[in-house]
């Protein structure tokens, strides 16, 4: 069955995240997912509160810049994570937009290498191995986790590029495409994935997840037009969904039949209910997607 959950978009401030998770939990949502973009909210803070909050609810980061932490902490904060909420955490990592890692000090001059070294140690971290490694971007020396999770987490990678996604294919365990994929982008991206776990030799499931833009109510063409020429995306076919549960449930599944495992709904940036976002979501289009 396809999964289906909202965002919270870190534009927000953070004080209105507890409602929304509690939202959330409450209307049955399976998942709700964080964005740590640069420089408004740490992504590993709002996901730890969230699931703090809830008893059930799935929460997923779409996704942390692995530049702008060293990979022994990212894999301490992880593996704390998961024990603690076992199973409720769904990691995406990825290389983050090259001006704000520039601003930030930390822009690798080779982000497929960055993140190939991140990945690699990081898995080996989580599965609790010692690890030593002298790459480019990471360097280990005998790091072992004192907690490593009983079950490591799944990796996920955030791409949009060719290089990237056959970079995921290879090393990750599923894609997260943001909501600038219509369903024939969504197509050519599951095939670069695939052209990546062939090299690699992997016949497992790869999780395909992807953020669809989507608004609901009397205004939600209006809104998700302007949302659109905010992102310069007004020009692209198929992409977002706006109207009543059906309208959306349609955008849902023709992402679905383009080889989408997940759909996450994205609000506008003017979404005057939030919280009854939500529970559309939860509610009214969930019934509709199979």
């Amino acid at each position: 069955m396809t999964a289906l959950g909202a965002i919270f978009r870190p534009q927000l401030p953070p004080e209105r995240l507890r409602p929304v998770v509690e939202a959330a939990e409450a209307a049955g949502l399976e998942e709700l997912w964080l964005w740590e973009d640069c420089f408004f909210e740490g992504g590993v803070t709002q996901l730890t509160a969230a699931l703090s909050w809830t008893s059930r609810l799935r929460v997923g980061i779409g996704i942390l810049p692995v530049s702008l932490r060293s990979v022994a902490m990212t894999a301490m904060e992880t593996a704390t994570i998961e024990r603690m909420f076992p199973g409720r955490m769904i990691l995406g990592l990825g290389h983050g937009a090259q001006d704000w890692m520039a601003q930030a000090g930390v822009r690798p001059a080779s982000p497929i290498t960055s993140l190939r070294e991140h990945l690699t140690a990081l898995r080996g971290l989580l599965a609790g191995e010692t690890v030593t490694t002298d790459g480019r971007y990471v360097t280990l020396d005998q790091v072992a986790l004192a907690w490593p999770p009983a079950t490591a987490p799944q990796l996920y990678v955030g791409a949009t590029r060719p290089r990237s996604l056959r970079l995921s294919g290879e090393l990750a365990d599923g894609t997260v495409l943001d909501a600038a994929h219509p369903p024939a982008a969504v197509r050519r991206a599951r095939a670069l994935i695939d052209e990546g776990r062939a090299l690699a030799g992997r016949d497992d499931h790869h999780e395909l997840v992807v953020f669809l833009n989507a608004a609901t109510g009397p205004d939600a063409a209006q809104r998700l037009h302007r949302e659109l020429v905010a992102w310069g995306l007004q020009d692209v076919p198929e992409l977002g969904a706006h109207g009543d549960a059906a309208a959306v449930a349609r955008g849902v599944q023709a992402l679905v039949e383009a080889g989408a495992d997940r759909v996450i709904l994205q609000h506008t940036a003017d979404e005057p209910d939030l919280e009854g976002f939500v529970r559309f979501t939860a509610n009214e289009v969930r019934p509709l997607v199979p």
